[in-house]
């Protein structure tokens, strides 16, 4: 059969890899295969099998002709992507995505806590357990922590998607997977237009707390300040991962 596939393989060499010439050659195989175990099962030898099969399959050109097959062509050369390869960059792509949405998170909370402690020490809250000298000091290095946990993240998801960038340079998706992508993606519209909406809705409602805790004391606005952050940390997050999926389907079933 090693033999055979080779035959095959040389034999769509020439032929541009979309979804019907994949079509076409997994057939081919599928019949080759039956035939081959057919003539051994009969007593012919592996070289005699072998033989009679190629002779039998080995011409396609009417069935080139009969589908309309053009050969050469600027496809000829893109991948065709395999199941384990098109789940693996949905996955990763999510994956990826759920990993830059917190540490963009955590960039944004950083100064929140830096903010809020600095406050606090300022109205008193920490009398007599750290100075507002010393709470702006550790809100500092909480700030920069968790910056670094951030660029860690970042950088461990750009891995995570390393395997995947000869995508970039083109591809061609069998029917079944492309019929599947697109399944899975209109299931997960609603839930796109859902976080859309709430993410929309948290950054509006950003500013009234800072409104607020002004009206009631002015000094006090960094407590308005740091609920704001808190606020917009959230829906930047839900950009970002459910974008990051939405982005995945998209790419996969060439969408503009």
């Amino acid at each position: 059969m090693d033999t055979i596939r080779g035959y095959l393989n040389n034999m769509f060499t020439t032929l541009p890899r979309t979804e019907q010439t994949y079509k076409l050659k997994q057939d081919l195989l599928a019949s080759m295969e039956e035939k081959y175990y057919e003539l051994k099962k009969e007593g012919k030898s592996e070289n005699e099998a072998v033989g009679i099969v190629i002779s039998e399959f080995g011409n396609i050109d009417e069935l080139i002709d009969e589908l309309g097959i053009t050969v050469g062509g600027e496809d000829t050369l893109l991948p065709v992507l395999a199941p384990e390869d098109t789940w693996g960059y949905l996955a990763a792509k999510k994956t990826s995505g759920f990993m830059v949405g917190i540490g963009v998170m955590l960039c944004i909370i950083g100064p929140a806590l830096l903010i809020l402690l600095v406050t606090l020490a300022e109205f008193g809250f920490l009398r007599g357990v750290i100075s507002e000298d010393t709470a702006g000091i550790i809100g500092v290095i909480v700030l920069l922590l968790l910056v670094a946990l951030a660029v860690g993240l970042f950088i461990f998801s750009d891995t995570k998607l390393e395997r995947y960038k000869y995508l970039q340079k083109g591809f061609n998706l069998p029917y079944f997977l492309r019929t599947e992508i697109e399944q899975r993606s209109r299931a997960f519209a609603p839930t796109y237009t859902l976080s859309l909406t709430l993410g929309v809705s948290l950054c509006v409602l950003s500013p009234v707390p800072v409104l607020a805790w002004s009206a009631i004391n002015e000094d006090a606005s960094g407590y308005g300040v740091t609920i704001l952050l808190a606020l917009i940390a959230l829906p930047v997050f839900l950009f970002i991962y459910y974008g990051s999926i939405k982005e995945s389907f998209g790419f996969l079933l060439k969408e503009k």
